[in-house]
């Protein structure tokens, strides 16, 4: 008995055995008050939770604690918060935020075609024009509201609440906190930012599991994600991927990342890069906005220092996968 009370404690105490809870409080930056119901996510991944009507909140950030967390509520700017680790309780204040568009009411023929319209063309940028995006649905369209009367060059989509996704392709259901939307209606050129957190895995409670793995694996290959994990492991050859620069010079490994320590590795490299997935796929590339490239073994990297095009590029919201996915 004592060497099982023993046991217990040891079990009790080890670091790592456990979650690591975080807890803590969001509150308006202007007033200090409580905010409710705020949301607290690493993007990308299934890991969140929302504030008590108190503004409080507890998480368990054992998995993701090399990412940054995301913090968003309705009428607020989102936030980034990279030290949760390092203080206790983590005190969090969001500004409000600060609406630039009117709303508009649409009732008129005219604008209700115009809607139509700029919907198809949100869709076709934010969700893609692959085959799963056929099968990606926006719940909440009725949410999003475009620049109407000044959207001749540019098309703006603003969403006065977080966009419900429902992806019956992979079989995903998302919420995205939309910050950003653009197009250029000359160039064709486009921009959108935001964060996702994914709230449910439909292959779970679905006969169409065998159906959904085949997609998931199908939209992994070759995908981003793929790549900065066949990064990390070391296995870029191996895994189908050449990466080369601009003079078609094929790059190892060692040329391209920086290890800095076991938890930490860097992409880096002082021109654009060309990759290719196999030779019978569309080739990418992708432009360096910043010095170093954080990345780890889940296939996370700051999305704020690449800038894609080709192959890569073509991959929206339809085909991304959660950081928990394993093919």
């Amino acid at each position: 008995m004592k060497n099982l009370s023993l046991l217990l404690v040891f079990i009790l105490l080890t670091p790592g055995l456990k979650g690591q809870v975080i807890r803590g409080k969001v509150t308006d930056k202007n007033t200090g008050a409580a905010i409710g119901y705020a949301s607290l996510y690493f993007t990308g991944t299934f890991v969140g939770t929302t504030t008590d009507t108190n503004g409080n909140f507890e998480l368990d950030v054992a998995k993701f604690r090399n990412m940054p967390l995301r913090v968003s509520a309705i009428g607020y700017n989102s936030a980034t918060v990279t030290d949760f680790l390092k203080v206790a309780p983590v005190l969090i204040y969001l500004e409000p935020k600060v609406y630039q568009l009117g709303e508009v009411t649409v009732k008129s023929k005219s604008l209700l075609k115009k809607r139509q319209a700029n919907l198809l063309a949100f869709r076709q940028v934010f969700l893609g024009t692959t085959d799963n995006s056929r099968r990606c649905f926006i719940r909440n369209e009725d949410d999003i509201t475009f620049n109407y009367g000044n959207d001749r060059d540019t098309l703006k989509a603003f969403a006065s609440k977080p966009l419900e996704i429902e992806n019956r392709s992979l079989g995903y259901l998302i919420t995205y906190y939309l910050e950003k939307f653009e197009v250029d209606r000359n160039s064709g050129s486009f921009a959108y930012k935001g964060d996702l957190v994914y709230r449910e895995d439909l292959s779970a409670a679905s006969g169409n599991n065998v159906v959904y793995q085949r997609r998931r694996r199908s939209a992994y290959l070759g995908s981003r994600m793929h790549f900065f994990r066949a990064l990390w492991q070391g296995k870029i050859s191996s895994a189908g991927f050449t990466v080369s620069n601009s003079a078609g010079v094929n790059l190892k490994r060692n040329e391209i990342v920086l290890e800095a320590s076991d938890n930490q590795k860097y992409l880096r490299y002082y021109e654009k890069l060309g990759i290719e997935y196999y030779s019978n796929n569309p080739k990418g590339s992708l432009e360096f906005l910043c010095t170093l490239v954080p990345f780890d073994s889940t296939g996370y990297y700051d999305e704020g220092c690449i800038q894609w095009e080709g192959m890569m590029a073509d991959k929206r919201i339809a085909d991304w996968l959660p950081y928990e996915y394993v093919p």
